[in-house]
């Protein structure tokens, strides 16, 4: 584990090979796996868990109720809410759960409104505002965020017809879209 000396780090749940770098903030009780990249001015709240092999890029806010699974990547300045009704000095007796799965990636200045689900593989394109569920293996991106398309394992883009730029068709199978093959 490697902290940059400006950062004030009280959790002792950290993982093994993690990199904290300059002026991040994290709370006693959060959580983070091995082999995490945490950039320069992330703030982690209390009630956190973070997988393995995440990265958080620059200027993110990671606030109580925030579960990040293993291999996700957050961009800089992605923002996470997680009171649907804020007041000031007026807070709820539980914060709404966030779940971001495994693999997800979530461009730049995204919005993700609290409460929602980030399937695994999706992407969200830079400046998304997400309000509802995010399918695995599916792209969305605008405000508010709509779905464009799909995505594979292997990062190919496939447009709304299940079909990728080779004109390659493709079906879901328990979630994951598939190439349909002709043999």
């Amino acid at each position: 584990m490697k902290i940059h000396p400006s950062s004030v780090v009280k959790s002792v749940n950290i993982g093994k090979d993690t990199q904290i770098w300059q002026f991040c903030v994290i709370l006693d009780d959060a959580i983070i796996g091995n082999n995490c990249n945490i950039n320069c001015n992330v703030f982690i709240e209390n009630d956190v868990i973070i997988g393995n092999n995440v990265t958080i890029k620059s200027g993110v806010q990671v606030w109580d109720g925030l579960r990040i699974s293993d291999n996700v990547f957050i961009g800089p300045n992605v923002t996470f809410t997680n009171d649907i009704i804020p007041r000031s000095k007026i807070y709820p007796k539980k914060f709404k759960q966030t779940i971001v799965d495994e693999w997800a990636s979530i461009g730049a200045n995204s919005t993700i409104i609290a409460g929602n689900k980030i399937g695994k593989y999706s992407l969200i394109g830079a400046g998304s505002v997400i309000t509802k569920n995010v399918p695995p293996y599916t792209v969305w991106y605008g405000n508010p965020a709509k779905l464009k398309g799909y995505i594979t394992q292997d990062n190919l883009i496939l447009d709304l017809g299940l079909r990728d730029l080779n004109g390659n068709n493709y079906k879901i199978i328990k979630d994951e879209p598939i190439r349909i093959t002709n043999d």
